[in-house]
C-alpha cells in the first residue's frame, strides 16, 4: 500500500493506523485528487472510502464471513482427508512425507478444491493485484504455493495450506480487534448529549452545539459533557478516564470538571469553559492518534522487509532452477522446496508485531493516566538516562501564596496593589494568579489595562492608569537598571529565607515588593528517588527563579545540580548540553517558558491540567493526573514495551532462519511453513497484546 499510493505524483506523506484500518494521505490538491488515490488503492486489490469517526453497524458478511469461510474450508479439508486416507496412519504419512501416487478420486479432489477456494476467498483478489504488480506479499506467495501444489498433485497440502491461512487470518483479525476495542474504550466515554439550562427550563442537545458560557446540568450517574466550572451543587466525580486516579474526587462550587468523567450521587451545574472540540478529553484522543510518530524499530522493520522479501523470492527461484543441477534433486522436489522458501519469505510476523505492540502499550498507558503521543516517544522513553525539571508548578505546587506586600518610597499600598492586580490578571504565570488572589482578599478592584505585553522569563508590562506599569523578577529589575542598594538587600534577605521576590513600578520608579512562597509537591522527593532507583543517572532542576530560592528547593529534594535565573532559551541550551552528555534526556515542564526546553529534549513531558496549551502541544508525553511518581511508571512501561518489541523481532527473524535451513535440508513442508509463519504472527501479536495490562 505504501509503495503504490506513495508513488502517486503529488502525494507527500502517508500514515497508517493498523488497528482502525485508517490511512492518512497528505497530497497536493493541484496535482492529485481523491479518484487518483482510490485508483492507487484499487491496484493493491483493496478499496478505500472516506474515514468516519461515527460508529456504523458493519454488514453481516464483514462481521461473520471470514468465520463462515474458515469453517467451510476446514470441513471440506476434513471431507477430502476422510475420502482419501484408508487409515489415520496413511493420512499422517501423506501430510508429512508428501509422497502421493497421483491418483485421487474425483470426490476427494472436489473436497480439496472447495477447501482451497473458500480458504482463499478474501486473499485471492489481493494476491492477483500483487502478482500483477510483481509485489511478493503474503497473499500472492500463498496463492502461488497453492497453485504449485495443485500442479505437483499435492492436493492435500494445498488444501491444508488454504485452511491454515484462513484460520490464521481469522485469529489475527480477532487479536487486532481486541487491541482496537481497548483503544475504542477511551472513545466510548465521550458524551454525545448535554442538558443545557436556560431561564425557562432545560433541554437536551448534542454536545457539539453547546457554547462556551452556557450552563449544563449533570444528574447523578451521568457523564459530564463539557469542561467547565461547578456553579451549583456538589458531588464526587470519578476522573479515572482523564487522570487514572482510582478514587472519586469531591467537586463543589468553583471546582474544575472535565468532559467524559463520571458524576457520582450529586446533582451539579457546570458553566462550560471550553468548546467541545477543545476539551481535555478531545485533546487526549487527538494526541493518542500517534500513527505519524512511528517507532524507529517499526521503520527499520519496514525497510528490512523491502529488501528481505525480494531477496528470498529470488532465492526461491534459484533453488527451483538450480537444485536439480547442483544437488541432484528432481524438478518436482526442487519446485516444492522453492514454494516452501516462498512462504518463508513473507515477513508478516515481523511487520505486524511492532505496531500492535506499540498501540497496546499506548492504550494501557493512557488508561493509567500517562498519554504518550506515538511509538517513537515510547521508544525514546525506554532509553532515558537524565531528567531535567522546571521548578514552579512541577516540583512545587505551582500555587505560590503572597507572604508579604511592601510598598517603597511612600507609595500607597492600595494604589500599588490595584495596578499590580490589573496587570497580573492578564498573566498565565502562577505568581500572577497568587497576586490576584491576594488582592481579591484585600477587596481591591483592578484598574483598566491596555497594551499588555508579556516578557518571557522576566515579567510583564502594560499601560495602567495612563502610565506604563511593569512587574517582574529580580532579573527584570536588573535589566531595567533599577537595582539600588536598599532594594537589593531586601531582596537578598527574602531569597535567603526561600521566598521569591517580585517587584513592580513605573518607569524608573519601584513601587512595591512582593514576597511569595511556593511549597513542594508532596510526591516530588519520592518521584526523584524512584527515578534514581530506575537507573536514571542525572536529575537537574532548571528554573527562572532566583538562586537562593532554587537552592532551598534543591536541598529539600536532595538535588545537587540546580540551575537558577534561567531564561527560556537558556533552559533549552541546558537540555541540549545534557543530551550531548547523556544522549537521551527528558524535560518535565508546564509553562510557555518551558516550551523550548520541552522541544529540545529527547522526550518532553507536560503535566495535564495545569500545563499551558503551548506546553501540552509541544510535549511528547502528558501526565494527566499530574503525579510525578508516574515518571517511574513511564520508564518501566516503556522499557517493557521495548523488551517485547525486541522479543518479537528476534523470534520472527529467528524462525525464518530455522525454516530456511530446514527447507534446504528438504525437511520442511508447505503446511509446516504456513503454520510456522502464521503461528509466529499470532504469537508475536499475542505477546504484544500483553501490554494492554499495564503494570503499575
Amino acid at each position: 500500500m505504501r509503495r503504490e499510493v506513495g508513488a502517486v505524483s503529488g502525494v507527500t506523506d502517508l500514515t497508517f493506523d493498523v488497528l482502525n484500518a485508517k490511512m492518512g494521505v497528505q497530497f497536493d490538491p493541484s496535482r492529485v485528487d481523491h479518484g487518483m488515490i482510490r485508483a492507487a488503492v484499487a491496484r493493491t486489490g483493496m478499496k478505500c472510502e472516506p474515514y468516519r469517526e461515527a460508529k456504523q453497524e458493519a454488514p453481516w458478511w464483514r462481521l461473520h464471513g471470514r468465520l463462515l469461510l474458515c469453517l467451510t474450508s476446514g470441513l471440506a479439508l476434513l471431507g477430502g482427508a476422510l475420502t482419501q486416507a484408508a487409515s489415520l496412519a496413511d493420512f499422517a504419512r501423506s501430510l508429512l512425507v508428501h509422497e502421493h501416487d497421483g491418483h485421487i478420486a474425483p470426490i476427494t479432489m472436489a473436497f480439496y478444491a472447495a477447501a482451497m477456494m473458500s480458504g482463499m476467498f478474501f486473499a485471492a483478489p489481493k494476491a492477483w493485484a500483487a502478482l500483477r504488480r510483481f509485489n511478493p506479499e503474503m497473499n500472492a506467495l500463498v496463492a502461488v504455493s497453492i497453485l504449485g501444489a495443485v500442479v505437483l498433485r499435492e492436493w492435500l497440502e494445498g488444501a491444508t495450506l488454504a485452511f491454515l491461512f484462513a484460520l490464521a487470518g481469522l485469529l489475527e483479525s480477532w487479536s487486532i480487534s481486541r487491541a482496537r476495542n481497548a483503544v475504542s474504550s477511551l472513545l466510548a466515554v465521550k458524551p454525545t448529549e448535554a442538558t443545557v439550562v436556560h431561564h425557562h427550563g432545560e433541554h437536551r442537545m448534542p454536545v457539539e452545539q453547546v457554547k462556551v458560557g452556557e450552563v449544563v446540568r449533570v444528574k447523578p450517574g451521568e457523564r459530564i459533557p463539557c469542561d467547565g466550572e461547578v456553579t451549583s451543587g456538589m458531588s464526587h466525580v470519578n476522573q479515572a478516564v482523564i487522570t487514572g486516579e482510582s478514587m472519586p474526587v469531591m467537586k463543589e462550587l468553583g471546582s474544575t470538571v472535565f468532559a467524559g468523567t463520571m458524576n457520582g450521587d450529586g446533582l451539579v451545574e457546570v458553566k462550560v469553559s471550553k468548546p467541545p472540540a477543545d476539551t481535555l478529553l478531545s485533546r487526549m484522543l487527538r494526541m493518542l492518534d500517534g500513527s505519524h510518530h512511528r517507532a524507529h524499530t517499526e521503520q527499520f522493520v519496514e525497510r528490512f522487509a523491502r529488501v528481505y522479501t525480494p531477496a528470498i523470492f529470488l532465492l526461491a527461484i534459484l533453488v527451483t532452477a538450480g537444485a536439480p543441477l547442483l544437488m541432484g534433486w528432481d524438478w518436482q522436489r526442487s519446485g516444492y522446496q522453492g514454494m516452501v522458501i516462498l512462504l518463508i519469505s513473507c515477513p508478516c510476523a515481523l511487520v505486524i508485531s511492532t505496531p500492535v505492540t506499540v498501540v497496546a502499550a499506548l492504550a494501557s498507558a493512557a488508561r493509567a493516566g500517562v498519554l504518550i503521543k506515538g511509538g517513537v516517544h515510547l521508544e525514546q522513553a525506554a532509553k532515558l538516562k537524565a531528567f531535567a525539571f522546571d521548578k514552579t508548578g512541577v516540583l512545587t505546587q505551582g500555587s505560590p501564596e503572597v507572604q508579604t506586600f511592601r510598598t517603597l518610597d511612600g507609595m500607597g499600598e492600595a494604589e500599588a496593589l490595584r495596578r499590580l492586580m490589573a496587570l497580573e490578571q492578564r498573566s498565565e504565570h502562577p505568581v500572577g494568579h497568587a497576586i490576584v488572589r491576594y488582592a481579591t482578599r484585600q477587596g481591591i478592584e483592578p484598574e483598566a489595562v491596555s497594551d499588555f505585553r508579556a516578557v518571557r522569563g522576566r515579567g510583564a508590562e502594560a499601560v495602567v492608569g495612563q502610565e506604563r506599569f511593569w512587574a517582574g523578577s529580580h532579573r527584570f529589575l536588573h535589566e531595567k537598571g533599577l537595582e539600588r542598594e536598599g532594594i537589593c538587600s531586601q531582596i537578598e534577605a527574602l531569597e535567603d529565607e526561600g521566598h521569591t521576590a517580585f517587584l513592580c513600578g513605573t518607569g524608573d520608579h519601584v513601587w512595591a515588593m512582593v514576597a511569595l512562597a511556593d511549597p513542594l509537591r508532596k510526591e516530588a522527593a519520592e518521584a526523584i528517588s524512584g527515578l534514581r532507583r530506575e537507573g536514571v543517572e542525572r536529575v537537574v532542576m532548571l528554573t527562572g527563579d532566583n538562586k537562593p530560592t532554587a537552592a532551598a528547593v534543591g536541598n529539600q529534594l536532595g538535588l545537587e545540580d540546580v540551575r537558577a535565573e534561567m531564561l527560556p532559551e537558556e533552559k533549552a541550551d541546558a537540555v541540549k548540553l545534557l543530551r550531548s552528555e547523556y544522549a537521551h534526556v527528558a524535560m518535565v515542564g508546564d509553562g510557555i517558558n518551558d516550551a523550548q526546553a520541552l522541544a529540545s529534549a529527547s522526550v518532553g513531558i507536560a503535566l495535564g491540567r495545569r500545563s499551558t496549551d503551548v506546553a501540552l502541544e509541544t510535549a511528547d508525553v502528558v501526565l494527566m493526573n499530574e503525579d510525578l511518581r508516574n515518571l517511574g511508571f513511564l520508564l518501566r512501561h516503556a522499557r517493557r514495551a521495548a523488551s517485547v518489541i525486541r522479543q518479537n523481532v528476534v523470534f520472527a527473524i529467528g524462525l525464518k532462519a530455522v525454516f530456511l535451513v530446514t527447507a534446504f535440508a528438504g525437511i520442511a513442508t508447505l503446511w509446516m511453513a504456513i503454520a510456522a509463519d502464521m503461528g509466529a504472527t499470532l504469537l508475536v501479536t499475542f505477546n504484544g497484546l500483553r501490554l494492554l495490562r499495564a503494570k503499575r
